[in-house]
């Protein structure tokens, strides 16, 4: 079984001067941050200093601006540019990183089916996530043939119902907005054809910037001037969760500053925050810690895998249900700030998830 990695990669020109690629640059930057010697970051980074000197006044004349500035006893600190390229390429990483591991997923199925001629994979349509990274992480070691497609819910379950996947991930909140999401999935979830594996339980809320310096602590604050809000993409689970919030909390959409601004993942809504260029968007806990930003929980929620009930019979799908129950996974997603992953592997039929909603 092959492994494919794709990453971004972006460059930087200005004139007639040779474009100047970021990957080493930004790795030197990151160092530098960390330790405050550029010294340390270039050996850290496998650069020499003479070298790493020339990288960093390529991008200064390119820029026109300083990357880094030195204080007698405070070392070498990045500069508010330096700081914004880093940001930029979380960014980047943030938004592209679905597209990119589909991708991958891709081509490494179509070389195994060509070059060692492996057994069929299973295919798992899902939005982008931490507890699916996880379980795909876990199934990789294993090595069970796993064909990826980042979607949004909607889309996932749409593609279990033609046939086009084995697992599809969607979530539904719980609680007063627990039927009415689940309705949502009625016209493709068939309660006597298909079953839903739990994943994990998660908390949503509102991600803020570091500290909340704006005080906000609920839908409401949304409608208030100067706060700009980013949003996640029409179709995604979480854009429909807000939108079934928002009557709750007296709010339509055209009174939030910035709804239409969109964003595909959790990590991209965060990157962007802090980044600066907004305040406010939803998305789970995990997502708002690892960018170092402050969280105002608003609602859990169950995330399941649907599959035809017939299917979670086949060899491959007992394998990979016995990972989903298995200590090291659940120990994987337990890590998770905002998740619990008690009934990972729990196979219900939808009934006994919702009641009737999706009878």
């Amino acid at each position: 079984m092959y492994k494919v990695t794709i990453s971004p990669r972006w460059e930087i020109a200005s004139g007639a001067a040779p474009p100047l690629d970021t990957s080493a640059l930004l790795g030197l930057l990151r160092a530098i941050d960390e330790g405050g010697s550029i010294a340390e970051a270039s050996r850290s980074v496998g650069l020499s200093y003479r070298y790493a000197w020339g990288l960093l006044r390529d991008a200064e004349r390119i820029f026109g601006h300083a990357l880094i500035a030195s204080g007698r006893g405070r070392g070498t600190r990045l500069t508010a540019l330096a700081d914004k390229l880093i940001w930029a390429d979380r960014r980047i990483a943030a938004r592209l990183s679905p597209t990119l591991e589909s991708l991958a997923s891709e081509l490494e199925n179509e070389l195994g089916r060509l070059v060692g001629g492996a057994a069929g994979a299973i295919r798992l349509d899902a939005s982008h996530g931490f507890a699916v990274a996880a379980f795909l992480k876990r199934i990789g070691t294993a090595g069970i043939p796993i064909e990826l497609r980042y979607r949004n819910s909607s889309d996932a379950v749409a593609a279990l119902a033609r046939r086009e996947c084995d697992l599809a991930g969607f979530h539904v909140p719980l609680g007063e907005y627990e039927q009415q999401a689940a309705a949502r999935y009625r016209q493709w979830l068939s309660p006597r054809t298909h079953s839903l594996v739990h994943l994990a339980t998660r908390t949503q809320g509102l991600i803020v910037a570091a500290g909340n310096p704006l005080g906000i602590t609920g839908l409401a604050d949304l409608a208030r001037s100067g706060v700009r809000f980013v949003n996640r993409q029409d179709g995604s689970g979480t854009r429909m969760l807000l939108e079934l919030m928002l009557p709750g909390a007296g709010l339509s959409a055209q009174q939030i500053g910035g709804y239409e601004n969109t964003e595909f993942t959790h990590s991209a809504v965060a990157a962007y925050i802090a980044s600066g260029m907004a305040d406010v968007g939803v998305g789970v806990q995990t997502a708002a810690q690892r960018f170092g930003l402050g969280f105002v929980p608003l609602v859990r929620e169950r995330y399941f895998l649907a599959a035809a009930s017939a299917a979670l019979d086949s060899p491959q799908m007992r394998q990979a249900l016995d990972i989903l129950r298995s200590a090291p996974l659940r120990a994987d997603i337990g890590a998770l700030a905002g998740y619990d992953p008690s009934d990972s592997g729990t196979i219900l039929s939808l009934a006994d998830a919702f009641g009737p909603a999706l009878q």
